[in-house]
């Protein structure tokens, strides 16, 4: 029996542990019933090559942002700059951008500073912002919640796995959680706690490729097919039949990313 499709919202296909297999791992994303990806580029000096592969696979799409962690180094980006991108037909949102205080804190303003940069060009574009958010909580439901009032954009929260108080932060701005391989490892119950508390129609899953691979890959590279293995626990997780969870992840991911549903239908 085909297996139902659902959606990878987040992974890395240009990285090196991907290259020269992406046939082979959109092959076996497919026959695991992940019919698209999307890529995020999160150097934008990198951008060519994420567009490129985008443009050679009919199921990639693809985000581009400066990410927090690299922002120091790669400084912070205008926002005429990341509104040109949108151009694209398959470039279908802003990110990942966000807060990392874990490994980066020291950075804090130049990331405070290039996170409202990324929100502006969500908002001037429509497209969605992908938020990466770690050991930042506080100021990041601070900064989510001051933007949202100068002026509403759409988000979501990739690879949700900070505290219930930024999950309801989040929701309550209308917001988008987003379970990754880490909801489905076994010590992880409270990350599943948090999930089981939110609206179902406000769910995606991802990989983060290559990272975060959920059981019964844990300690292998990552890839695209098992968002499939997450979306299961998730289907748990609501106490839902997987086909029926599937497809509410599909109709999640439609709504928040409106141009893959544009690019579908040929628009």
């Amino acid at each position: 029996m085909q297996n139902p499709e659902i959606t990878d919202s987040h992974c890395h296909l240009d990285f090196p542990d991907f290259e020269g297999e992406l046939d082979d791992i959109i092959e076996r994303a497919r026959l695991a019933g992940v019919t698209r990806m999307v890529t995020i580029c999160t150097k934008l000096k990198n951008i060519d090559r994420v567009r490129a592969i985008s443009e050679a696979h009919a199921p990639v799409f693809f985000a581009a942002a400066t990410h927090p962690m690299s922002v120091a180094e790669e400084g912070i980006v205008p926002v005429d700059d990341l509104v040109a991108l949108a151009a694209h037909p398959k470039f279908v949102a802003i990110g990942e951008t966000g807060l990392d205080y874990h490994y980066t804190a020291d950075s804090k303003d130049v990331q405070q500073a290039s996170l409202r940069n990324h929100i502006a060009a969500a908002r001037i574009t429509g497209l969605p912002l992908i938020i990466h958010a770690r050991d930042a909580d506080e100021d990041m439901a601070q900064i989510l919640t001051e933007e949202h009032a100068n002026g509403v954009y759409s988000c979501v929260l990739h690879c949700f796995s900070s505290g219930p108080e930024l999950a309801r932060a989040g929701l309550d701005l209308g917001f988008y959680l987003s379970m990754s391989g880490i909801a489905a490892f076994p010590k992880s119950q409270a990350i599943r706690d948090i999930f089981a508390t939110a609206p179902v129609d406000r769910i995606l899953v991802e990989t983060d490729a290559p990272y975060l691979a959920p059981p019964p890959h844990r300690g292998r590279r990552n890839e695209p097919a098992y968002s499939a293995d997450t979306a299961r626990v998730g289907a748990e997780v609501f106490k839902m039949e997987y086909v029926d969870f599937a497809a509410q992840l599909q109709l999640n991911f439609d709504r928040l990313f409106t141009k893959v549903g544009a690019w579908k239908a040929g628009i």
